[in-house]
């Protein structure tokens, strides 16, 4: 098969196993090219196969050498066509873990439904007995309950008036304005009972019940609080509502998880081009200006680099990390810096489709979008036949 990238609207409909691949081995590179840290030894990633998830886990494993088990929901290739992007970045990581010497195994299915708690659970008692580390970075339009078979699906709206404001389409580069009309209460409720913190409440209760927690075990999951100007659309809309709910779910794991002298945390992390941002109005022009502003003030960073730093900086020190007033662990600070954000907002108020190649750096936001599926690396000829099917 040829293949070569199909863009719909804000998704990519295939993906390339080679450029898959590369793309995890350079995050493996970077990590493997800065200081080792003392860091977690047996790690349990949920959500794993992209963004933020993955990047965990490379950085857990090859800058703390740890044995990782990951979970995710990711489609593998057929006759008619490739695989996700997270199946073949899956298979890139377990190669190059195991070629390293560090233990990787991988569970594929709905991590929301208690049968892959279970399944884990069983991995974990059979090859690690106890894990040190949970991550929780799931991302997914839908969940459905384990308990009540209920089906959720989340919104992306404001709350409270409709919303007008910038957009951009990536591929044309029209700059235009978007209106988005308000969320109803069940679209609300909904959006939370996806993405705020029920699930990975659930997940640890489940993994302390099954004695799968080791002493002083830590856990972590991840959201995004972001500028004034995408708040009505993310931070004050439905998606915020949520990580409200997962960031109070933090405090109560917190507190559940003293009895083994383990603690719960938040991580506010720097905006980034992945599958999830994308798909948000507003953000993607958003990340366009910020990119630029933050390449020339050096103080850009990409997914490997913000989880390294977390791992490396905040979480594995001797000291226990700084928090924010909401107890959140904050490495968005370079992207929240004041003169950074100044810089960003006078950029917001000139772009248009005109000016947009001038004040921005969308020609990196294409290029990292397309990297996120396996497409524009060098040294990969995309019109050779490939074999898409790559199994775990």
């Amino acid at each position: 098969m040829i293949i070569q990238p199909k863009i719909r609207g804000f998704i990519c409909t295939t993906a390339h196993p080679e450029g898959c691949a590369r793309a995890v081995q350079d995050q493996i590179d970077w990590v493997k090219a800065q200081a080792p840290f003392d860091g977690p030894k047996k790690v349990l990633v949920i959500g794993s196969s992209t963004g933020y998830g993955l990047a965990s886990r490379i950085a857990a494993s090859f800058g703390a050498g740890a044995a990782t088990l990951g979970v995710f929901f990711e489609r593998p290739a057929d006759k008619k066509r490739t695989a996700s992007a997270g199946w073949y970045n899956t298979v890139g990581f377990e190669n190059a873990a195991r070629a390293a010497g560090h233990y990787a195994r991988s569970i594929n299915g709905d991590a929301f439904s208690d049968e892959i708690k279970a399944q884990t659970i069983a991995a974990i008692k059979e090859d690690l007995q106890q894990v040190d580390l949970v991550v929780y970075s799931l991302a997914s339009p839908r969940r459905t309950h384990p308990k009540t078979g209920e089906s959720f699906s989340s919104v992306l709206k404001p709350i409270g008036d409709s919303y007008t404001s910038k957009t951009v389409n990536v591929q044309t580069g029209e700059v235009s304005d978007i209106s988005i009309e308000t969320a109803s209460e069940e679209e609300i409720a909904h959006t939370t009972a996806v993405m705020g913190g029920e699930d990975w409440e659930m997940w640890i209760h489940a993994l302390d019940e099954a004695g799968v927690l080791a002493e002083g075990v830590r856990t972590v999951a991840y959201t995004y609080i972001g500028p004034e100007l995408t708040h009505p659309v993310y931070r004050d809309g439905t998606i915020g509502r949520a990580k409200n709910h997962l960031e109070q779910t933090g405090l109560t794991l917190n507190e559940y998880l003293q009895n083994k002298n383990g603690s719960a945390h938040v991580s506010t992390n720097k905006a980034m081009v992945t599958q999830s941002s994308a798909a948000i109005p507003v953000v993607p022009l958003y990340i366009s200006l910020l990119y630029k502003i933050m390449k020339e003030k050096d103080c850009h960073e990409n997914c490997i680099q913000q989880m390294y730093r977390l791992f490396a900086d905040r979480l594995y020190t001797d000291a226990p990390p700084a928090t924010d007033d909401q107890g959140r662990i904050r490495i968005d600070d370079w992207e929240m810096r004041e003169d950074v954000q100044a810089a960003v907002a006078a950029l917001w108020s000139s772009v248009n489709t005109e000016t947009l190649e001038a004040v921005s750096d969308i020609t990196s936001y294409r290029e990292e979008f397309l990297g996120l599926f396996g497409f524009g690396f060098d040294g990969i000829d995309y019109e050779v036949d490939v074999n898409p099917d790559r199994p775990l």
